[in-house]
């Protein structure tokens, strides 16, 4: 009878930290550390099996692949949610101001993505939700397809118009920023890895549980 209650206590006493967990990440929010394996759709969604279908919403609205969405969050944050410019320094050695206003996933800066919660009616969107931001950059792709021609699925021209903004990459500033460019490369080779993992992996890639959608 001892060793029953016991049980019971433990099994209590378990539920309430679950349930005092929960009730603190809908209260204060709980973000996601960084995927363990970020070379590795599969992997990335395996462990954040939301993300995968968060980024297959916005595909199936603006028609950027979830692979080109992914390789640019990548780039931008390393999938950090509260990422930001390092700080310029004053005189050499004191913290000083950003150098934009570049913020979350997908590193919008505040006009764009001001543009993009008016167009695309998603006013309580948040730049570190992992679902707006690849739904930022779906519409920023389409948007850029639109105005210029530039393919959904061509992560390269894409990254190049999303860091120079539409408008820039059209009069080609990229051209003299040989480092941009090495970068836009990298993208266009880590979404056709993405892509090609995907094919193996996207049937099987679970709806999250009740947990998951409140954990993450």
């Amino acid at each position: 009878m001892q060793l029953g209650k016991c049980r019971k206590l433990k099994s209590t006493l378990a539920n309430k930290s679950i349930a005092l967990v929960v009730g603190i990440c809908l209260l204060s929010g709980c973000a996601p550390t960084p995927p363990q394996n970020m070379s590795n759709v599969c992997s990335i969604f395996q462990q954040y099996p939301k993300w995968y279908w968060e980024a297959l919403d916005s595909y199936n609205r603006w028609g950027v692949p979830v692979s080109v969405q992914l390789a640019i969050i990548h780039a931008e944050s390393h999938f950090q949610p509260g990422a930001r410019p390092p700080r310029t320094t004053l005189l050499g050695f004191i913290p000083w101001t950003r150098p934009t206003s570049a913020y979350g996933y997908a590193q919008a800066v505040d006009g764009t993505w001001l543009n993009y919660q008016a167009q695309a009616n998603r006013h309580n969107a948040d730049r570190d939700e992992f679902g707006d931001a690849a739904d930022f950059i779906g519409w920023y792709g389409y948007t850029a397809n639109r105005k210029i021609g530039i393919s959904k699925r061509n992560a390269y021209e894409l990254y190049l118009a999303y860091h120079e903004g539409i408008n820039g990459y059209a009069a080609g500033t990229y051209q003299s920023k040989p480092w941009l460019i090495n970068i836009a490369q990298n993208v266009q080779a880590q979404a056709n890895a993405y892509r090609n993992q995907l094919r193996v992996c996207k049937y099987n890639i679970p709806k999250p549980s009740i947990w998951n959608l409140w954990l993450i």
